[in-house]
């Protein structure tokens, strides 16, 4: 089984070396393989210590950016730049322990499609610990997959998952999810987690923050995406039928000689309607356009046999 490795880099140049080593002896033992490096914009070294890296490893592939544009964007690029039929992927600061990965690959050889690490004993101070663990049971709730670290950078993946899944801003986080709701199958194996020996972590509370919005994107596209009506359409008809509701007890009233003209419950009645009936529009819309675009795409991946 050929794999690439996919390994974000920021800022990272005590742990590039040591990461490097290890992760070659692991893949050494699993077949053919590929490491790509992507350099997020680093501004202290790490990116010449990747081009040397890359110098005395012909299997290794370094992607260097402009600036810093994040990991969704370093994980994308390394992605694309894949051509292997196993990706890996794992986080540059060495927290992550490479001889996981042979554990993992063992399960995708069973049948799954994609296998997340879960660091079940986390070598964090509490204050990350805590919000780490509301973070992740608000995802399982809301997005239905049971992934307890939907954000740990190890995890193995089939080249069909990564080739299917776009991710961009902050929604590398949720690539479980996404994979998910492609119909590909998810499961999790636990990890080991090691302390940060290097360096500073990358992220702080805001990212929970950050992260709060990008769920209810991959919800969106999740759910709804194939069927925006459904969700612009229950807001337009709750919206309209509120609305409706208010206007016709006002109408009951004015026949019974109350005044109404003047009344804001009047004006809140007119907006309800107006705003709900724009609602549904937006989503006959989306389903227009929606439609549209699922006849340009090719849907098929084969017909077997090809012929008769």
């Amino acid at each position: 089984m050929n794999i690439s490795a996919v390994v974000p880099v920021y800022n990272e140049t005590e742990s590039l070396r040591q990461l490097h080593q290890e992760l070659s002896e692991v893949l050494a033992n699993t077949g053919d393989h590929e490491i790509i490096y992507i350099d997020d914009g680093s501004d202290d070294g790490s990116a010449e210590i990747l081009r040397e890296i890359a110098d005395g490893d012909p299997k290794v592939r370094v992607i260097s950016f402009f600036r810093n544009y994040g990991k969704a964007a370093a994980l994308a690029a390394g992605f694309e730049a894949a051509t292997c039929e196993v990706v890996i992927t794992l986080d540059s600061d060495l927290q992550d322990n490479p001889a996981e990965i042979p554990g993992m690959v063992k399960l995708l050889q069973q049948g799954w499609d994609m296998v997340s690490g879960w660091k079940k004993v986390r070598h964090d101070p509490l204050n990350k610990r805590l919000p780490s663990r509301i973070y992740n049971f608000v995802v399982r709730l809301m997005t239905g997959v049971a992934i307890h670290d939907s954000n740990c950078g190890l995890k193995v993946y089939r080249s069909e998952v990564v080739k299917s899944v776009d991710i961009y801003g902050g929604l590398h986080r949720y690539i479980p999810a996404l994979a998910k709701y492609k119909g590909f199958r998810v499961t999790e194996k636990v990890v080991e987690h090691r302390p940060r020996l290097y360096g500073r972590t990358k992220y702080g509370l805001a990212r929970y923050f950050h992260g709060l919005l990008d769920l209810f994107t991959v919800l969106f596209l999740g759910r709804y995406f194939q069927r925006p009506l459904h969700f612009f359409g229950v807001i337009g008809l709750t919206l309209t039928f509120a609305g409706v509701i208010i206007s016709a007890y006002l109408t009951i009233i004015w026949f019974m000689g109350a005044p109404i003209g003047n009344r804001p419950l009047f004006f809140l009645g007119i907006l309800l309607i107006i705003v709900g009936i724009q609602f549904f529009s937006l989503g006959l819309l989306a389903e227009m356009f929606v439609q549209r675009r699922s006849r340009e795409q090719r849907l098929v991946k084969e017909v077997y046999p090809a012929e008769r």
